[in-house]
């Protein structure tokens, strides 16, 4: 790689959009630390409310990241790359974290698994797709389903010191989160599909 081509990469790199989604991830610490102080530690529920504020400043870069890329023409495969990677580690440390905290038990426990699984499942589809050359655009419905995924973690952050300002905060988490896993096992079936299909056909081939 030449000079000019690392300066490119670089200049890339800390483009804003990027920069929102490095933020992201650096949220994650944050938004576990104070559920692990505030749940398995004992602390003072205010921590709850401070894991709530800087996750939803963390979801509001996920908007912002492809928005400023896209007006701004500061996509890149970099970018890409690492966006759905932010996604994913902020949504299962949360979703892993709440179910530490018994926020998300009993049943519920597989309303998360869906959403870890299906997660997981896609990544791989992605990059096998990415590989042949496919690919398979975000739907709304998809989208739908990240908004929803986010607001019912947000409801369940705020666990037992939202429940103390408007009771039924954590059942409200939960049925938002199990409406998640419904759209998230239709949204995953578009992505299996698709790859099912390619792979069809190199084996055709």
């Amino acid at each position: 790689m030449n000079i000019a081509t690392t300066r490119g990469v670089a200049k890339t790199s800390l483009s804003l959009p990027n920069i929102l989604t490095y933020a992201r991830i650096a949220a994650i610490p944050v938004v576990v630390g104070c559920i692990y102080v505030q749940s398995i530690m004992d602390g003072p529920l205010w921590l709850r409310w401070m894991a709530l504020a800087v996750f939803l400043a963390a979801a509001v870069t996920d908007f912002l990241d492809g928005y400023y890329a896209r007006i701004w023409d500061q996509q890149s495969a970099f970018g890409r790359m690492l966006d759905p990677i932010a996604d994913k580690l902020l949504v299962a440390s949360c979703l892993l974290m709440l179910a530490a905290d018994g926020i998300i038990h009993g049943w519920t426990l597989w309303a998360a698994i869906v959403i870890l699984c299906r997660e997981i499942l896609v990544s791989g589809l992605r990059e096998y797709l990415a590989a042949l050359r496919v690919s398979v655009p975000v739907t709304k419905l998809a989208k739908y389903k990240t908004t929803i995924q986010l607001v019912a973690i947000g409801f369940l952050l705020a666990g037992e010191a939202g429940d103390q300002v408007i009771p039924f905060t954590t059942q409200v988490g939960i049925s938002l989160l199990w409406i998640s896993a419904l759209f998230t096992i239709y949204t995953g079936w578009d992505y299996f599909r698709a790859g099912i299909h390619h792979l069809m056909k190199e084996d055709e081939g």
